[in-house]
Order: structure tokens, then C-alpha cells, then sequence
């Protein structure tokens, strides 16, 4: 017993170790961020801007109006994209599950590819409900065809039916996009990056998503709860029924909202969670404000290297999270296979 307290002492203190640190490193990760690209500007002259803000100098314009938008939209779809694998993964059990491995980000692009083609008047707030709408679609997809499957819902056939659904969902809203000429319009979009998110849309997103963040801390408590078992958490007083559709409502509305601003973006709430668990154990009540930490950091930190590969192109930040993704959902599921085994 003591050994135990003095354990989750010690996993308190990383915690908050972790989400100090993290912060430090995210407001550096902003302000090089925005020093970095086509034209390297100053950190002082990055301060200066943001303090003493004048219109007629070039540089400052580039900084407020294109830079530090682009900055908090890395931290805030970071944050959105790791925080719902971390609930994903917490109410399935599943190490593997992620928004973009169970189809959520496909369906909220094909949702935004549809809005383009036949409605491309839409109010940015407009577009992000479809892209919730189809996000939630992909879920009952991946759901229902799981579960119905003899022996009912796994962890693998949860994969296997997001990877299907995934499939069918990209070809349909590339179908869309070449039948409505729409590839070159959509080609940077799907392969992800934050380089068009401006002042506009940051202050139609920001609301959605930190009203989710929060809802996804209040509901932290329940997702440990529920990572024991079903069974356990009712045994513990938990409605699990209502636990798991309000942390669902809380995923789809972060993967909707983060892929119609920057694109579907994966493997960013399968890694980061894992990074998040691995240094504060199985309590999600610090593993969900790490994950969003981490997550925010990380999206900056592959942001800025998009922007250094082959300057002054940009590499689609999508690209980047595949290169780390792949091998890392590689290594995920052979070692819980060999954990099964």
C-alpha cells in the first residue's frame, strides 16, 4: 500500500513536470514558429509585433496576420487530434485506435469535399458542422460492421472495419473531387497542413474545440474508470452507456473541427497518447491534459519542419506524421499481439 502511494506521487510529479514543460516548449515552439519560413524573421522582431504591433511594417503584417494564426491553430488541432485518440483508446481498450485509423477523419473529408462541390458558398461555421456530421457517420460505419461480426466488437476488427471505411470514404471524396475539378483545389488539403488557417476561421474553431477540451477533462475520471472493463466500471457506479456517448460526442466534434481547418491529418492521436501514458501510467486524468500538451508541441515541431525540408516549399505536415505513424502502429500491434499470444 505504501509502496503504491508513494508511486502515484511520483506519477503526479512527472505529470506536472510534463504539462510545465510542455507549455514552456509550445510558447518557444510559437514564437520560432513564427520566425521561420519563406522570409526568417527575427525573434525580437517577433515580440515587437505582438507587443507593439505596427501596420505599415512588412514584417509584422506577415507575423499577425499569416504567422501566429497558423502558430495556434498548430497547438490547438494538436491538442484536438491527441486528446480524442487518447479518449478513444481509453473507452475501446484499444492501443491502435485513433480518428484517422477508424475512418472519423476520412468522413469528415468527404463531408467537406461534398460542401465544396455543391455548396460552396458554405459559412466556415456551416462547413464545420458537416464535417461533424460526417465524421459521425464513419463512426456508426466503423461500429456497425465491427459489431456485427460473430463474437462481437475487438479491438482488431475495430481497425480492420476503420481501415475499410477509410478506404471506401477517400476514394468517394476523391471521386468528388476530380469529377467536380476540384484535385488541385483539395490536394494540399488532404495531405493535411495548417499553412491557410486564418483569423477568421481560428475564432470559429477555438470555441468548439475548447469547449470539447474541456468536456473531455471532465470526463477523465469516467475514461479510466471505463479502461478497466465495462464490467468494472459499473461495478464502480459508472453509467457507461452515457459515459461513452458523451466522450463519443466529444471525438467527433474534436476530429470534425480539426479536419475541416487543417485537413485529415493521422497517426496524431495514435502516438502522442502513448508518449502521454508512458511517462504518467493509466490515469487519464493526467494522460488527457498531457496528450494535449504533447500533442500541441508536436504539431508545431512537425509544422516548422514542414516548412525547413525543402524550403521555401512546404512539405505537407501529413506526410511528416506518416513517416513517424506507420512504423510506430507497426511496432503498437506486434507488441500487443505478442501480449494476446
Amino acid at each position: 500500500m505504501k509502496n503504491d502511494t508513494v508511486n502515484q506521487h511520483s506519477r503526479t510529479w512527472v505529470a506536472m513536470m510534463v504539462l510545465v514543460v510542455g507549455v514552456l516548449a509550445i510558447v518557444f515552439g510559437i514564437a520560432l514558429s513564427i520566425s521561420v519560413g519563406a522570409a526568417n524573421i527575427h525573434l525580437s522582431t517577433v515580440w515587437e509585433a505582438i507587443v507593439h504591433y505596427n501596420s505599415n511594417q512588412t514584417e509584422h503584417a506577415i507575423i499577425r496576420d499569416l504567422r501566429l494564426p497558423r502558430a495556434l491553430a498548430d497547438v490547438l488541432v494538436g491538442a484536438s487530434f491527441a486528446v480524442a485518440g487518447a479518449i478513444m483508446q481509453g473507452m475501446t481498450r484499444n492501443p491502435l485506435a485513433d480518428a484517422g485509423l477508424l475512418g472519423l477523419n476520412a468522413g469528415s473529408a468527404l463531408m467537406v469535399a461534398v460542401c465544396f462541390a455543391f455548396l460552396p458558398g458554405l459559412s466556415y461555421n456551416s462547413l464545420i458542422l458537416f464535417s461533424f456530421l460526417g465524421a459521425a457517420v464513419a463512426a456508426g460505419l466503423v461500429y456497425g460492421i465491427s459489431s456485427l461480426a460473430r463474437g462481437g466488437l475487438t479491438p482488431v476488427r475495430l481497425v480492420l472495419a476503420g481501415a475499410a471505411v477509410s478506404a471506401l470514404l477517400t476514394a468517394l471524396s476523391e471521386g468528388i473531387a476530380i469529377h467536380f475539378q476540384l484535385s488541385q483545389e483539395l490536394a494540399f488539403w488532404y495531405a493535411g497542413g495548417v499553412a491557410g488557417v486564418k483569423w477568421s476561421q481560428l475564432k470559429v474553431m477555438t470555441p468548439w474545440l475548447v469547449i470539447a477540451l474541456v468536456g473531455a477533462l471532465l470526463l477523465s475520471r469516467s475514461i479510466t474508470l471505463l479502461s478497466l472493463g465495462d464490467e468494472v466500471a459499473t461495478g464502480l457506479g459508472q453509467k457507461t452507456v452515457l459515459v461513452k456517448m458523451v466522450g463519443t460526442i466529444i471525438v467527433l466534434l474534436l476530429a470534425g473541427v480539426s479536419v475541416s481547418a487543417v485537413g485529415p491529418i493521422g497517426f496524431v492521436g495514435l502516438v502522442v497518447p502513448h508518449f502521454a501514458r508512458f511517462f504518467v501510467g493509466v490515469d487519464y486524468r493526467w494522460i488527457i491534459p498531457c496528450s494535449a500538451v504533447i500533442g500541441g508541441g508536436f504539431m508545431i515541431i512537425a509544422d516548422i519542419g514542414a516548412r525547413m525540408i525543402n524550403p521555401p516549399y512546404e512539405t505537407p505536415i501529413g506526410v511528416l506524421f506518416a513517416l513517424i505513424g506507420v512504423p510506430f502502429f507497426l511496432y503498437v500491434s506486434r507488441k500487443g499481439r505478442r501480449e494476446i499470444s
